[in-house]
């Protein structure tokens, strides 16, 4: 079962059991995908699926530091459901010790004078795509080139 076959099934459930939320937060996803397809011009393969889930859990993320920069509790409440109910549809993401070691390997396999950022960032991020946020990667391999 592909995830937007997982996901159109739970919004049949959502339905049934009256929970508006995860009702809006569960078509919202269909729609992204419908608008992806439609720029994209085909359909959406499940790593395409997995890149719309990834962008809207940023973008919630981005909400509710923005929402709780401006007071709104209810709002970033709000967001961070709409949040965790994305999250369970992605895989489980690795730990920061896990994206270290992989880090660590990347910049061992990398020759002697290339281990800049830019090069392990490039190495890193089709690896760990899905798996870990970006924002992690970065930093983790700052920390990883700076010994």
């Amino acid at each position: 079962m592909s995830i937007k076959e997982k996901i159109s099934a739970d919004l049949k459930d959502a339905m049934r059991a009256r929970d508006q939320l995860r009702l809006d937060t569960l078509r919202s996803v269909l729609s992204a995908f419908t608008y992806k397809k439609d720029a994209l011009g085909r359909e959406l393969t499940e790593q395409d699926e997995l890149d719309v889930l990834s962008k809207l859990v940023k973008q919630r993320a981005d909400s509710i530091e923005q929402f709780g920069k401006a007071g709104r509790q209810e709002l970033v409440e709000k967001e961070s459901k709409e949040k965790e109910i994305i999250t369970a549809y992605l895989p489980a993401q690795l730990s920061e010790a896990e994206v270290r070691e992989k880090i660590k390997a990347i910049v061992a396999g990398l020759e002697p004078g290339q281990a800049n950022q830019g090069a392990v960032m490039k190495a890193a991020m089709p690896q760990l795509k899905g798996l870990a946020d970006g924002n992690l990667v970065k930093k983790i391999v700052g920390e990883v080139l700076a010994g």
